[in-house]
């Protein structure tokens, strides 16, 4: 059943993607929050799919933790399904994401009509320079701003491989930081096609106020999310029947 679950869903969310991406097109014409308010409904039908096809529910705890206005959100980065679940969770949300992704036609035109925020990868510090002017208007303009701060999904229980690009940010931002940890890619493993039934837990962790040295705060952030992201799957594992170092990272085909 769970290979027969996992594929339905597939079909199921990549048809309702497909619908969307159709159904943005007119939307594309509407002022930005009113088009950000179409991209959460997406955001949410996805999440249902998966509850009711696969059994996989997404529970956040700590939304009350989200300070008003900009922010910088340093998110645990797993599986791909933080990148639509956590947009309902904010106000008037934006991600850092890399240049390439804004070249997909219709996928990256919706990109450009969130104004999200590019990041030219080969540019080296001009990069940091550029997606930090930008991200400074946004986050300015009340929104926050996402972050993966590995930059790329990591499997569960990895060695965490911090980039100094969220530091950068939060010092010049001048904006607080909130952490979010979470055990997705127990249940949405990177590069395959199961999707497991359970609980994905994401959890908000207390923001870090600006004006923390560099260091101090990329420990500090680094601490937060571990700590909870590693409390949080051991909860999975457990719920799973997995062994403590078991990673879901062998299984069937890969998407």
């Amino acid at each position: 059943m769970l290979i027969v679950r996992s594929l339905l869903f597939n079909v199921a969310f990549y048809a309702n993607l497909v619908l969307w991406l159709i159904l943005l097109i007119p939307g594309a014409l509407v002022p930005r929050r009113q088009f950000m308010e179409l991209v959460k409904m997406w955001a949410r039908t996805s999440v249902w799919l998966l509850r009711v096809i696969a059994g996989t529910k997404v529970v956040i705890t700590g939304q009350e933790k989200i300070p008003a206005g900009g922010a910088l959100v340093a998110a645990k980065h797993q599986s791909f399904l933080e990148t639509f679940a956590l947009l309902p969770l904010l106000d008037d949300p934006t991600y850092i994401l890399k240049r390439e992704l804004m070249w997909i036609p219709f996928f990256g035109w919706y990109l450009a009509k969130a104004r999200c925020v590019p990041i030219d990868r080969k540019a080296g510090s001009l990069a940091l320079v550029q997606m930090t002017a930008r991200a400074k208007e946004e986050a300015q303009h009340g929104r926050q701003i996402i972050i993966f701060p590995e930059g790329t999904r990591r499997p569960p229980g990895a060695p965490p491989a911090y980039k100094y690009g969220v530091a950068h940010l939060y010092q010049n931002l001048g904006f607080p930081c909130v952490p979010i940890a979470m055990n997705s890619g127990l249940y949405w493993p990177r590069r395959q096609f199961i999707r497991r039934p359970g609980t994905v837990r994401i959890e908000v962790q207390d923001p870090i106020a600006p004006g923390l040295a560099r260091e101090e705060f990329f420990k500090l952030v680094q601490e937060r999310i571990e700590t909870a992201s590693n409390r949080l799957l051991e909860e999975g594992r457990a719920e799973l029947g997995m062994g403590p170092d078991s990673r879901p990272e062998t299984s069937l085909s890969k998407v």
